[in-house]
């Protein structure tokens, strides 16, 4: 029986961005069916422990940039550790990406996903600006009102909720976090581990 991962992240996540194609070539590999679930880290932190971005104290900031640009060098994927839209909230992207994979399934959304990431982090566009994520959409084969319309944007709206309350239920506390079984594993630099445990 395939085995089943739940991804659990933030579209502004840059470590998401760094390690999205990489765990999507695992999974493949693996035969592993993947659940696309986008959560609130701004409900998640507050009950977890953790600090947005510019709340962190200035040694942590620091430090960040470091492991950004080491991963870079080291992945070769293209990324501005500091982009002209960060902070920015994630609702909007993340909703839309939870209504791709209703509307066209798993490929679709992490398709949308990766786009979405690369707009923020390699190509410096704004996820919270909606003509800017209405194009995104398009270049990726989607159709922005179709994930738009009231009835798809409701039910994307109760994923969201619940995706995040079972996040946190399950003690998810960062981006990206892979849940095999009763298994977490955060961080792209986890993904050897994922890898390993796939395949058995």
């Amino acid at each position: 029986m395939p085995q089943t991962v739940d991804y659990y992240f933030s579209p502004v996540s840059p470590w998401t961005y760094l390690g999205h194609e990489r765990f999507r070539a695992i999974a493949r590999a693996a035969g592993a069916q993947v659940n696309v679930k986008p959560v609130d880290y701004g409900r998640i932190f507050p009950v977890s422990g953790g600090l947005p971005l510019k709340q962190r104290p200035p040694q942590r900031q620091a430090y960040r940039l470091m492991e950004l640009a080491r991963w870079q060098k080291h992945l070769g994927v293209p990324l501005v550790a500091e982009p002209k839209f960060f902070p920015v909230a994630a609702d909007p992207a993340a909703k839309l990406i939870i209504a791709a994979d209703l509307a066209k399934g798993t490929a679709a959304a992490l398709n949308l996903a990766l786009a979405l990431m690369r707009a923020c982090w390699a190509e410096e566009r704004n996820l919270a600006d909606g003509p800017t994520l209405d194009a995104i959409v398009t270049a990726t084969g989607l159709d922005p009102a179709a994930l738009k319309a009231p009835d798809v944007a409701a039910q994307a709206q109760a994923r969201y909720d619940q995706y995040t309350e079972e996040a946190i239920a399950r003690g998810v506390f960062g981006a990206p976090t892979y849940a095999i079984g009763n298994e977490l594993f955060w961080g792209q630099d986890r993904l050897d581990f994922v890898e390993r445990t796939l395949q058995g």
